[in-house]
C-alpha cells in the first residue's frame, strides 16, 4: 500500500487544526476587550472626581466584553498638572483634569473658563470640533469632552463688601485667594490675588490672610469656609474647565464599537452633568442662604459692568496670545 495518500491525509489533517487555530485567534482578537487606564486629577472624596467614577462606571457597565475603563489612582500617582501631559506620552490612557492646567502650551484653554454657553451649542456650532482639533496640535491628547460647566465662580467675602458711587461693587483693596485663571479679573476690579492652596484656605481664612476668594458654590461642600465666608456676590461668572482626555494613539487603536460608547457616553454625561450643577450650585446657596450668608445681588448697569470685567480679563488674555483661533472661538463659545 502506498503511503502517499496518508501522508496526504495528515497533511490536510494538520492544515484543518492550523485553519482552526487562526480562525480561534481572529474570533479571539476581535472580541478582545479594550481596557484604559485612567487617573484623576482629584481624590476620590472630591464631587467631581464622583461625577467621573458614575461616567466610568456607566461606560463599563455598557460596554461590558467591549471596553473597559480602570481609574488606577489621583495626582498621589501622577500630580495634577502633569496629567494632561502623562497622557500625551502615553505614561496613562487617559485622564479627567482642568484643561487650563495646559493654559501655558495651549491659551486657547481660555475657551472653556470665558464660555457662557452650554455645551451642547459647541457640540452644534462647531466649536467643540475646533477645540479638539486645537488640542490634538498644541498638546497632543484627544479631547473626549468636557463636563460639569455649570459651575460658575462667586465671589465671597468675610466683611460687609463696599460699593462705588455709580453702584458698582468696590473690592479695591481687598486680598483675595484667586488662581491664575481669574488674577487678572481681580486685579482690574482693584483687589490683590493671594495664591493659596485649597487645602490651607480654611487656615487662610481662620488666620485673616485674606478677606474672601471665589470658587464654585457646587465645589464647596465639606470644606467649612462658609463659617467665616458671610457674603456673597451675585451673579457667579465663568464656567468650570473639566475634561475627559486620551492618549491619541490608544484612541486610534479602539475599536469602533469602543470608540461609540465612549462617546455617546460623553456626551451624554456632559449634557447631564451641566443640568445637575446648575442644581448643585442652587442647593449649595439655597444652604448657605439659610445658614446665615447674605446674597449680594448685582442689578442692571451694575451686574453687567461686573459680568463684562469678568468675561473680559479672560477673552483679552486669549487676543493677546496670538492665537489664530480667538475670534472663531469667541464666536462659538461666548454670547455677547
Amino acid at each position: 500500500m502506498s503511503r502517499l495518500p496518508r501522508i496526504n491525509t495528515y497533511i490536510s489533517f494538520g492544515l484543518a487544526i492550523l485553519s482552526g487555530m487562526t480562525t480561534l485567534t481572529l474570533s479571539t482578537a476581535a472580541f478582545a476587550e479594550d481596557n484604559l487606564r485612567s487617573l484623576t486629577v482629584f481624590p476620590s472624596s472630591d464631587a467631581t472626581a464622583q461625577l467621573y467614577e458614575r461616567f466610568v462606571k456607566l461606560v463599563n457597565e455598557r460596554g461590558k466584553g467591549k471596553i473597559k475603563i480602570s481609574v488606577v489612582g489621583g495626582p498621589e500617582i501622577v500630580p495634577g498638572f502633569q496629567q494632561t501631559e502623562a497622557v500625551a506620552r502615553g505614561s496613562i490612557d487617559m485622564t479627567y483634569a482642568p484643561i487650563s492646567y495646559s493654559l501655558g502650551s495651549m491659551p486657547e484653554a481660555d475657551a472653556w473658563v470665558g464660555s457662557n454657553l452650554p455645551p451642547s451649542v459647541q457640540r452644534e456650532n462647531g466649536g467643540f470640533a475646533l477645540f479638539q482639533e486645537i488640542a490634538a496640535k498644541r498638546l497632543k491628547i484627544h479631547v473626549l469632552a468636557r463636563f460639569a460647566p455649570a459651575a460658575p465662580l462667586n465671589v465671597f467675602l468675610i466683611n460687609t463688601p463696599k460699593f462705588k458711587a455709580d453702584g458698582e461693587i468696590d473690592l479695591s483693596g481687598l486680598r483675595l485667594r484667586a488662581s491664575p485663571l481669574y488674577n487678572a479679573f481681580f486685579e482690574k476690579m482693584g483687589a490683590t490675588p493671594v495664591t493659596i492652596p485649597v487645602p490651607d484656605v480654611y487656615t487662610g481664612l481662620e488666620r485673616g490672610t485674606f478677606d474672601g476668594m471665589a470658587y464654585p458654590p457646587s465645589a464647596m461642600e465639606g470644606w467649612s469656609w462658609d463659617r467665616f465666608l458671610k457674603y456673597r456676590i451675585e451673579p457667579g461668572f465663568m464656567q468650570s474647565d473639566l475634561g475627559i482626555y486620551v492618549n491619541p494613539t490608544k484612541w486610534a487603536a479602539l475599536s469602533a464599537d469602543s470608540q461609540k460608547i465612549l462617546t455617546d457616553t460623553a456626551v451624554e454625561f456632559e449634557g447631564s452633568s451641566y443640568k445637575e450643577w446648575q442644581d448643585v450650585t442652587t442647593t449649595m446657596n439655597a444652604k448657605f442662604d439659610k445658614q446665615g450668608m447674605k446674597a449680594i445681588v448685582l442689578e442692571g448697569a451694575a451686574r453687567d459692568a461686573y459680568l463684562k470685567t469678568a468675561y473680559d480679563s479672560v477673552w483679552n488674555r486669549l487676543k493677546a496670545s496670538g492665537s489664530p483661533d480667538y475670534e472663531k472661538l469667541r464666536a462659538h463659545y461666548f454670547a455677547d
